[in-house]
Order: structure tokens, then C-alpha cells, then sequence
């Protein structure tokens, strides 16, 4: 075997993190090198979850508003259909992708070595290639950025054939006529919605009372009635005793209490779990959470000097968009660089049927906070835009501090909720009040009108408001 290459940071992962690293490191003048052990770069935001789940997602709009406007043509998509047909495009779209990536890291120098790699000490990596040689790389700075994968559970044996997991789905042959989804977090409620609007008709099953808990319940019962309309249901409170395939054509799933449910498929949504096996952190004694996280301080760095984590790796918020940021922040502290400013202002996208989005402080963590707050709301069937894109469906709330009416928070349910939502992250980052709302001219008709109507709604409580404070006031005195 060769001696050891030498750099000055290694990646191990391709997704947002590793990449974001690695060329943070090239611009500041270090050689970095990434490891990636996939065909292709990216990671499962790329070759498996965010970029396909999104181009499905896509083709279940189209269907659904097609459906919608038809009164004399019948769309049957269900039996032979296959899946693979509602994905035309998507290999394109992945594959630009790949190609943006390897021309900004080439563009950047940074090397891409393929294979898996294991860590044998800590500043040292075994790479196994892809044709079966290996080679030694040897950096006094290491990055785990190894993303994550389907969480497994015990009592459910998923077969990426009948009962199917967040990676398998898309291999579907067909599209199934019945689906029974087990979980209600984000990846269970948004496939849950695509596979609705797509015609099936879809149970989710969780033991809590309501899907995506985080929320808001305004922005929850939003999506629950968005699900209800498109045919499908929410059971809350049960437990899952199994679930197995009945060999011919259905899947029983056994409930706790005994009850039997039936579907085509099922798809078990229990979350993601960090990809740390084989890759040698167990010679090494890093720590890791009860959950199964990589644990960091707050530049990123773990209990061994010199390695690092980012991304999946370490656990929640396990945003692409977090992670690309984590990546760079690990990068600057490893050669000791100054961090940029810190933000606690990372949006959060759902990307259900309707979208949800939402940043800052929602009403419910305001009064936790004991902040006295006006919220505004607009619905969409006031906004023209709306309409015309045929999801005239949702509403955006301004959640504002009554005194100062600067905004605090804001939530989204409906079409293009992930596009709005940064101009409230905007407004919030620069201490607006809801005047810069109503000051400002937007294009028209726009979606972010709704941004207006909810300014104006807040304006207007607050002048009901006012004649009141004034009554008491005399009164007291």
C-alpha cells in the first residue's frame, strides 16, 4: 500500500455538509478531500430523498389539478401504472446535479476520492474503493458528514416490496390503490399527501393524537383537513403490534388492541438515523447520544480533538439547508477561522400537499414566553395569485409583539409556503415592524399580497384596541 496522502481536512459524506466543508476549506487556501462511497454525489438529499420525493411531488399537482378541471376525461393512474412514469425526469434532473457538484469542487480543488471510509485513528482513513484496492489518507482535520438513513424498527420488517421504507418507495412498481403509513412526522405526512392527491386512498397510522406535533396547531389542522379532502385519514393514539405481507395481495397490519388493518402497501416513517456504522468510531470511543447522534459542542468539534460532525450526523434540525451551514461553521473552526454571526432563524419547510413553512415564534411559543403578541392572518382565497394558480386553499399569519408590533414569527400553510416564508425570515432578521408590510409595493397579483392583507388585519386590531386602553385610562383616573 502507498504511503498515506496527506491533506489538510477530509469529509467523509457528499450530502450538504461535506461538500459546503470541504469547499469552505478550499476557498480559506487548505487541500480538502471528500469521500463519498455512492456512484454519485450529493447524498440521500440528492440520489434519494429531498430531490425525488420533491419531483413526485410535483407530478402529484398536476395530477390532482388536472383531476380537478377534467369533466369528461378520465385520469387513471392505478394498476399497471407504473411508478417510474410519474418520475420521468427526475434521472435528468439528478444527474445535473451530479454535474454541478463535480464541477464545483473540481472548480474549488478539492479532491474526490470513492469508496467507504473507516477511520483508524484520528487523523487517519482507510479508503476501501469502489474496484476493491485501498489507499491511506491522513489529515489533522476530519469532518463526519455521513448523513442518515431509514429508521428500522423492531416489530415491522420492512421488504422494500410490500412494506417499504422512505428509500424504497420510489422503487414502486406501481401505484398502489391502498396505502397505510405508519408514522406522522415529516416524511410520513408528506408522502401521505402525495400518494392522496395521487388518487390512493391513505391511512396514517401513529400512537399521537395528531400529525406533525411541532407545529402549530392552526398549521396542523390545516394539513389534516388538506388530507381529509383528498380522501384520506388520520388515526391517532393506536400502537402497531406488526405488520406483514399476506402472500397474495395485501398487507395486515396487527394494532395493539387487536384490530386488523389491510392495504396494498405500507410505508414505515419512523424518522432517520445517522449513518455511523463500519466506518471505525468504535476504536476510537467518540460519543454518541442515547439517540444515535454524533455529539458536538457549539463549533462543531466532538470529545476527540481534531474530529468533527455536521448534518445528519449529529441529529436535528437535519435540514439540507442546516447541514450545508453546519458543514461550513465546522470547517471555519477546525483551522480556527472566525465563524460568522450566529442565527437561530433556520426555516422550517414541510413539504406536504398543501406546503407548510414557517420561521420564528408561533402564537403558542409566544405566550410561553409570556410575550404579549397581535396576530395577523390572511387567507389566500383573498389573494388574486392564488386563484389564478388554482390553490386558492391556506393562509400566512403574522404572529407581532403588541407594543412594538415588530414581527416575530411567521407561518405558512399552502401552495409556494416554502418560497414565502423567507420573506418573513427576512423581516424578522432585520427587526421590521408590520409597517415595512404596508409601506412597501409589491408586484401584483403575487402571493405575497398575503403578507399585506396580514399587516392590515394587525393594524386593524390594533385600532379596535386603542379606543378601549383610552376608556380605561379616564376610568382609573
Amino acid at each position: 500500500m502507498q504511503p498515506p496522502a496527506e491533506f489538510d481536512l477530509i469529509c467523509l459524506g457528499s450530502g450538504p455538509a461535506g461538500q459546503k466543508a470541504a469547499i469552505q476549506a478550499a476557498k480559506a487556501g487548505f487541500h480538502a478531500a471528500i469521500i463519498e462511497r455512492e456512484a454519485q454525489m450529493g447524498g440521500s438529499c440528492l440520489l434519494s430523498g429531498t430531490i425525488p420525493s420533491k419531483a413526485l411531488r410535483e407530478q402529484a399537482l398536476r395530477y390532482r389539478r388536472a383531476r380537478g378541471e377534467s369533466t369528461s376525461i378520465e385520469i387513471e393512474l392505478h394498476g399497471d401504472a407504473p411508478l417510474s412514469a410519474l418520475l420521468q425526469g427526475v434521472d435528468a434532473v439528478i444527474a445535473s446535479q451530479d454535474r454541478y457538484l463535480h464541477a464545483q469542487i473540481a472548480r474549488n480543488q478539492v479532491e474526490l476520492i470513492r469508496g467507504k471510509g473507516v477511520l483508524q485513528r484520528a487523523n487517519r482513513v482507510e479508503v476501501q474503493r469502489l474496484d476493491g484496492t485501498r489507499c491511506v489518507l491522513h489529515a489533522p482535520r476530519i469532518i463526519l458528514a455521513t448523513g442518515s438513513r431509514p429508521r428500522q424498527v423492531s416489530h415491522i420488517e420492512v421488504d422494500h416490496e410490500h412494506v417499504v421504507d422512505s428509500d424504497s418507495i420510489l422503487s414502486l412498481p406501481y401505484l398502489p390503490r391502498t396505502m397505510i403509513v405508519l408514522g406522522s412526522g415529516v416524511i410520513a405526512c408528506e408522502y401521505a399527501s402525495i400518494f392522496a392527491a395521487l388518487g390512493c386512498a391513505v391511512t396514517v397510522v401513529d400512537k399521537a393524537a395528531e400529525p406533525l406535533g411541532f407545529l402549530d396547531p392552526a398549521l396542523r389542522a390545516g394539513f389534516l383537513n388538506a388530507l381529509r379532502s383528498m380522501g384520506g385519514r388520520y388515526c391517532g393514539g393506536l400502537e402497531v403490534a406488526g405488520a406483514r405481507f399476506d402472500g397474495f395481495s395485501q398487507v395486515e397490519v396487527l394494532l395493539n388492541d387487536g384490530e386488523v388493518l389491510r392495504s396494498e402497501i405500507v410505508l414505515a416513517a419512523f424518522g432517520r438515523v445517522a449513518n455511523l456504522d463500519g466506518i471505525g468510531l468504535d476504536k476510537l470511543k467518540l460519543g454518541i447520544s442515547a439517540r444515535g447522534h454524533v455529539q458536538v459542542n457549539e463549533r462543531f468539534e466532538t470529545n476527540i480533538p481534531g474530529i468533527y460532525a455536521a448534518g445528519d450526523a449529529i441529529g436535528p434540525p437535519a435540514l439540507a439547508c442546516a447541514a450545508a451551514d453546519q458543514g461550513r461553521r465546522a470547517a471555519l473552526a477546525a483551522f480556527g477561522l472566525p465563524p460568522p454571526p450566529t442565527t437561530s432563524l433556520v426555516p422550517t419547510g414541510v413539504y406536504t400537499i398543501p406546503e407548510i413553512a414557517c420561521i420564528g415564534l408561533s402564537q403558542t411559543e409566544a405566550a410561553a414566553k409570556k410575550i404579549e403578541v397581535i396576530v395577523g392572518r390572511a387567507d389566500f382565497r383573498e389573494v388574486a395569485r392564488a386563484h389564478i394558480a388554482g390553490e386558492p386553499a391556506g393562509f400566512l399569519t403574522l404572529v407581532c409583539e403588541r407594543s412594538t408590533t415588530r414581527i416575530l414569527g411567521v407561518q405558512v400553510l399552502g401552495e409556494s409556503a416554502t418560497e414565502l416564508v423567507h420573506l418573513g425570515q427576512a423581516a424578522i432578521a432585520m427587526s421590521a415592524t408590520v409597517d415595512f408590510f404596508v409601506e412597501q409595493i409589491f408586484n401584483f397579483p403575487t402571493m405575497t399580497e398575503a403578507y399585506r392583507i396580514a399587516a392590515f388585519d394587525i393594524m386593524r386590531q390594533r385600532t379596535e384596541a386603542q379606543p378601549i386602553k383610552v376608556t380605561l385610562a379616564r376610568a382609573v383616573g
